[in-house]
């Protein structure tokens, strides 16, 4: 691996991939966490699905984590790379002239970003795994009925715990404007199709954490 990494290019393009990768898994999270702003009941059936299903929690779960951290380590690592490269005495290197401030800081929103995962995964996943594998209980239930709904809106009780995720989700949105369209550029749509993949990344930024803010103020005034 660290062989098939050590280019620059296969470090850009194993970075996009897995970026691609978080992309697709943010569409299919927000889908499902979208039903429960209509019904309770199809959210709990598709939590306890995602839930319980062995190809998620052995096959794709693990794929997902890895892919968060392996995303994450490489994009520290191009950063310093990047930097280390900049660091040449007699050229001043002026970012601004040149990049965006969103992609002269993915660094700085990745860790903030990388910091409320961290936060989120205590929040969610680790009760979940300490309910499913410590206790046994795979059954879903709490007091005859799904607990997931249940679950969902306690977590939205408190408003700075909401605060937090708002702000977190505005910095994924100014991080996926620079990622989204960096990272089809790195596997080669730089091309005729750029403008499209552009339009279509800035579409993403917005409407995707738009819906994860709209999930977690929905809850936190109607639970």
């Amino acid at each position: 691996m660290g062989g098939l990494l050590s280019s620059s290019i296969a470090r850009k393009v194993a970075m996009a991939l897995s970026a691609l990768f978080l992309i697709f898994f943010l569409i299919i999270h927000l889908a499902v966490n979208l039903t429960s702003l209509f019904s309770e009941s199809v959210y709990n059936d598709l939590s306890h699905f995602m839930g319980t299903n062995p190809l998620v929690q052995f096959g794709l779960q693990p794929v997902l984590i890895f892919g968060v951290v392996f995303h994450f380590v490489m994009g520290f690592i191009l950063e310093l790379k990047n930097k280390k490269s900049r660091n040449v005495k007699y050229i001043k290197f002026n970012g601004a002239a040149n990049a965006s401030w969103m992609s002269r800081n993915m660094a700085i929103s990745g860790g903030v970003i990388l910091i409320f995962i961290v936060i989120h995964f205590i929040d969610f996943w680790i009760p979940e795994l300490n309910i499913k594998f410590v206790q046994g209980d795979m059954s879903g239930m709490e007091n005859g009925e799904y607990r997931y709904f249940a679950h969902l809106q306690h977590k939205f009780m408190n408003p700075v715990k909401v605060g937090i995720y708002v702000v977190a989700f505005v910095l994924l949105a100014l991080h996926l404007l620079h990622g989204f369209q960096s990272a089809f550029q790195s596997i080669g749509f730089n091309n005729k199709y750029s403008k499209f993949v552009k339009n279509l990344g800035v579409i993403y930024s917005i409407v995707i954490p738009l819906g994860f803010i709209v999930i977690a103020l929905y809850h936190y005034f109607n639970h």
